[in-house]
């Protein structure tokens, strides 16, 4: 249709009027689709709509109880970033810390302690040591060849420290914020 054609009264309700029957058509196929589901047999309306969306979501339900893989990956007590201390050390060492700090039956509250902690003893850096009594590492264990328990690379691995470092805390104060508190007192821990 050209410009002169659309700008007649007739030929403007022409194309109106077919404009509005492909959009009754496309409304009608969408109408169709949706009574299916929002209907479920019920003859339509607020009733049929609610009664739809329960079956929606008990199918859904029910195809996230029958998924294997789902149900596999729920029944993991851990992901592959916990896994192995080679995923770890690439972290900083105080999201080292904060990820072991629950299998040390720690929680989280308990960084808030061990942050100035090891800040004050090596400034949370692996190859930190003191030169008067050559206590190393973020934990500052003394004598250092103590974390070769956890592994052998404990002179450069910051989860071989921080595992030792934590299983010391737990064993001679309870928590971080008890040597935490023991070490403002005495500046030492």
């Amino acid at each position: 249709m050209n410009l002169a054609d659309s700008a007649s009264p007739a030929a403007a309700q022409t194309t109106h009027r077919a404009d509005h029957q492909d959009r009754a058509a496309t409304v009608s196929r969408s109408s169709d689709r949706t009574q299916g589901r929002t209907r479920g047999g019920s003859g339509g309306g607020a009733k049929g709509r609610t009664q739809s969306r329960t079956h929606n979501r008990a199918r859904s339900a029910t195809h996230r109880r029958t998924d294997p893989a789902k149900r596999a990956a729920l029944r993991l007590k851990s992901g592959p970033a916990v896994s192995g201390q080679e995923s770890l050390s690439n972290q900083s060492p105080q999201t080292i810390a904060a990820t072991l700090l629950p299998s040390y039956g720690f929680d989280s509250s308990q960084m808030s302690c061990l942050i100035p902690l090891w800040m004050g003893e090596s400034g949370w850096r692996v190859d930190a040591m003191n030169p008067s009594s050559g206590a190393y590492g973020i934990p500052q264990s003394l004598p250092a060849e103590k974390m070769a328990s956890v592994a052998p690379d404990w002179r450069t691995n910051p989860v071989t420290q921080i595992k030792w470092g934590l299983g010391y805390i737990r064993s001679s104060y309870g928590s971080p914020c008890s040597a935490w508190a023991f070490k403002q007192s005495n500046g030492w821990y």
